[in-house]
């Protein structure tokens, strides 16, 4: 596969997954149903409650809670598996490696590692893959419009809520620009390109698309102010709390109460 092929496949893959997390929030599921803002409160308390644990066990089942809501809310456990779980392993297993052997304590048998570090290891991975299966939660069962609402209804600074649902929106045309440059260039290209010339055409596109991103920004900005936008997120739908969000509210908080009385 040439270089521009597997540049136009990532982009599409990335543009592709953004698209998975809408129509997910889309469905009939478990935490769809729930108010927006109870998702947050709630989600957000149980990933402090998990890096706030001194044990590892109510840590772990705070995860098992995490993919038994996911199998509820209909989301699939190969796309968190491919999305969460590999990348977030991959990543604190490069730290955590370290610790089992360089962690001082009791080494496990002829073992050149230590009961210390595989508990500090422990504790690393699962609080990661706890917190980022729960914050994936609430990007797959939430309209990300209503997740910067709620956060707004929670005193969120506006400028961090502007910046934040800027920052998204325009990652994903940034992608979608991205890949229709590299799709025209790929149709003007006739035969296999050289080592040097493939270089020289990724140093020009980066090129391109930096100056593109940089007047689109300032057409975007000047855009929105013209239509009234000053910070504030607002949507169509109103937040109305029934008993099903009463509910939740009460599970999430027991939940919370449990798994820090636990983890203590």
């Amino acid at each position: 596969m040439s270089f521009l092929e597997r540049t136009i496949e990532g982009l599409h893959e990335a543009i592709e997954r953004a698209l998975e997390a809408e129509h997910s929030a889309a469905r009939r599921g478990l935490l769809q149903q729930i108010d927006a803002r109870i998702k947050v409160l709630g989600l957000f308390a149980l990933i402090v409650a998990a890096t706030m644990s001194t044990r590892l066990w109510p840590i772990a089942a705070l995860l098992a809670l995490a993919i038994v809501l996911t199998a509820l809310s209909r989301i699939s456990i190969r796309t968190l598996m491919s999305r969460v779980w590999i990348g977030a392993l991959l990543f604190t297993g490069a730290i955590a490696i370290p610790a089992l052997f360089l962690t001082p304590g009791a080494t496990i048998g002829s073992l050149p590692i230590t009961r210390q570090g595989v508990t500090t290891a422990g504790f690393l991975i699962l609080r990661v893959e706890t917190a980022a299966t729960l914050a994936i939660l609430l990007v797959f069962t939430t309209p990300w419009a209503h997740v910067l609402k709620a956060l707004r209804v929670f005193r969120v600074p506006v400028v961090f809520v502007a910046v934040l649902g800027m920052t998204c929106r325009y990652i994903l045309l940034l992608l979608e620009i991205a890949h229709d440059m590299f799709e025209s260039r790929r149709s003007r290209t006739v035969g296999t390109l050289r080592g040097r010339e493939r270089r020289h055409m990724a140093v020009a596109s980066a090129g391109v698309l930096l100056n593109r991103s940089s007047q689109l920004s300032g057409d975007v900005y000047l855009a929105m102010q013209s239509r009234g936008f000053r910070g504030e997120v607002y949507v169509l739908d109103d937040f109305r709390m029934t008993p099903r969000d009463w509910a939740a509210l009460a599970a999430f908080a027991a939940l919370v109460a449990v798994a820090v009385w636990a983890g203590r």
